[in-house]
């Protein structure tokens, strides 16, 4: 064999050993990459995603703040002064994540859950068939086993009302009256992050992807659906064996005899269309229709319509929840508004969020342990507070997920922080005695709950989309009696604590002042400014200061904000 001949043998053997390593390296980091924990992910592409990121990324959050964060994300009010003190002296470095652990096992995390989901699921729609208590028990009791996302959404939308005991989940079609025309747009909103009220009519004017064909391949799956009443007036969800969509789009100016009316069959954005058995004249029914009799057909649209949204293509429905879930702990949707998912709209992070979809997905749509994920991933645990020294990074959009972004306190959770940071929750505790329970104190504080939401939710059917602040809330804040009656000193609660300490005991009073409402050490300066408010006042001039500086601090933005 000649030299070139030895070395061209050579060559092939050594490309082919290289060719061999590389793919090897390739599995390796693939099997690395699929053993990364989703928390870690989360900073590694967050971070990529940010030119010199460790320059201008914030600081972690101390203990308080990170605290009162997952505090309020995780269930929906703060820390009492107790559990501030104990978490801030903690020196475990595992107490992070042992807290989190913590919360999403306590009952409060369900009712907090039920909370958010209502107020997503239902928008404040008043009550109509159902009786809203019944709803809330099946979100809280689900929320509470921790049912997949995608069980949830099965028992919803195949939910008819006719069980009596199980009616709970057919909240979602019988208080919306069956609207076809409603239930569609919030199908899409909440399960496919699409809003297509605008779709209705013609193709959407804005957003090239949502086309008439996607609202009415929706709403074809609800349009035989109607609400049925009994001979004994209990409503439930029914379905006939016919009836279609049609439609003809609003930009159709043609005459109207030569306007091109349009039909399809139930699909989703495309995808392909439920195929629907054929059956001879009058044999379309198990239970056919007559008075006062519940019609039954043989094959239900309805029936198909859970599984083709939790089956969309690319996993639109794993990414949707992945992303409110985002959202609803970070502040801000990687896709943001969370209801417009779109070319024209994309992700902040699009790897992220795919990440996110399809580890959802493969844990079974688990609620909890995606909420754990983004919680023990630094990006959420980064601080919102900046000095002057680093004013020049906080021009990072919030995008970035650079900084802890400012999150308004919702009503329900506004409702429950002030009832915690003014002692109001501990005089009720006491007043139960051995009848306390998660559920029985929840009872005693609802009253309030609801005056805060009537007044900050907005009006039923249209919560705010965003923060805002009223006149009339300003006023509520101010001066009316609701609040002066949670600051007024009664046994327990907050003033009366405070009366306890002495003037000269003026640290000791901002401690447990800042602790119970801000779940925070007080700041040299916080100390001076209370020890001069409370400085040479007579008994009941003390009194009136501790209740001002009280209401001073549950109405600062440091309280009305989660930061």
């Amino acid at each position: 064999m000649s030299d070139d001949g030895v070395h061209d043998n050579l060559a092939l053997r050594i490309r082919f050993l290289s060719t061999w390593i590389t793919v090897f390296a390739g599995f390796i980091s693939v099997s690395a990459l699929a053993d990364e924990p989703l928390h870690e992910v989360i900073d590694r592409l967050i971070a990529a995603k940010v030119p010199a990121y460790a320059e201008v990324v914030a600081p972690l959050a101390g203990d308080d703040e990170f605290l009162r964060r997952v505090t309020l994300d995780l269930t929906g009010t703060i820390p009492t002064a107790e559990e501030a003190r104990r978490f801030c002296d903690d020196s475990d470095p595992d107490k992070r994540s042992r807290l989190i652990d913590q919360l999403l096992g306590g009952p409060q995390y369900a009712r907090h859950m039920q909370r958010v989901f209502d107020l997503l699921l239902m928008r404040r729609l008043p009550e109509m068939n159902v009786p809203t208590a019944q709803w809330q028990t099946y979100l809280r009791q689900s929320f509470a086993e921790n049912k997949p996302w995608d069980q949830i959404t099965r028992e919803i939308l195949g939910a008819d009302g006719v069980d009596p005991d199980h009616c709970g989940p057919a909240r979602f079609y019988l208080d919306r009256q069956g609207d076809a025309d409603v239930i569609t747009r919030d199908l899409g909103r909440i399960f496919l992050g699409a809003d297509l009220e605008c779709a209705q009519c013609h193709h959407h004017p804005e957003i090239d992807d949502w086309k008439q064909e996607d609202y009415y391949g929706l709403s074809a799956f609800i349009v035989r659906s109607f609400v049925f009443t009994d001979k004994d007036e209990k409503k439930s969800f029914a379905e006939k064996a016919e009836g279609d969509v049609e439609f003809i789009s609003a930009f159709d100016v043609r005459d109207k005899k030569s306007q091109e009316t349009k039909s399809t069959p139930p699909r989703v954005f495309g995808g392909p269309p439920i195929e629907e058995p054929k059956f001879e004249k009058g044999q379309e029914y198990e239970v056919a229709p007559a008075d006062n009799v519940r019609p039954i057909p043989k094959f239900s649209r309805r029936d198909q319509l859970a599984e083709s949204i939790i089956g969309t293509e690319h996993n639109r429905f794993a990414r949707t929840a992945a992303n409110r879930l985002w959202a609803m702990m970070m502040g801000r949707g990687l896709i943001h508004p969370v209801d417009h998912d779109h070319a024209g709209n994309p992700p902040s992070h699009p790897e992220l969020l795919n990440r996110l979809g399809q580890e959802f997905a493969t844990q079974k749509f688990d609620i909890q342990w995606l909420l754990r994920e983004i919680a023990l991933s630094r990006t959420y645990q980064l601080s919102s507070r900046h000095t002057a020294s680093d004013l020049p990074t906080v021009a990072l959009k919030d995008k970035s997920f650079a900084r802890a972004i400012l999150k308004p306190l919702s009503p329900a959770q506004l409702a429950r922080a002030m009832l915690e940071a003014t002692g109001e929750a501990n005089v009720q505790r006491a007043a139960l005695g051995d009848q306390l329970t998660e559920k029985t104190l929840d009872e005693n504080l609802f009253k309030y709950e609801e005056e805060f939401v009537n007044r900050f939710g907005g009006p039923p059917g249209k919560p705010p989309e965003q923060f805002e602040s009223t006149i009339s809330q300003i006023l509520f804040l101010s001066n009316h009696e609701t609040i002066q009656n949670l600051i007024a000193s009664k046994e327990g609660n907050l003033t009366d604590r405070l009366l306890r300490f002495t003037e000269e005991e003026s640290a000791a009073t901002a401690d447990e002042l800042f602790f119970s409402i801000l779940s925070r050490l007080p700041t040299e300066q916080d100390v001076q400014d209370v020890s001069e408010c409370l400085a040479g006042q007579t008994e009941e001039s003390r009194t009136a200061a501790i209740e001002d500086l009280i209401w001073a601090l549950i109405t600062s933005p440091e309280f009305r904000f989660n930061h």
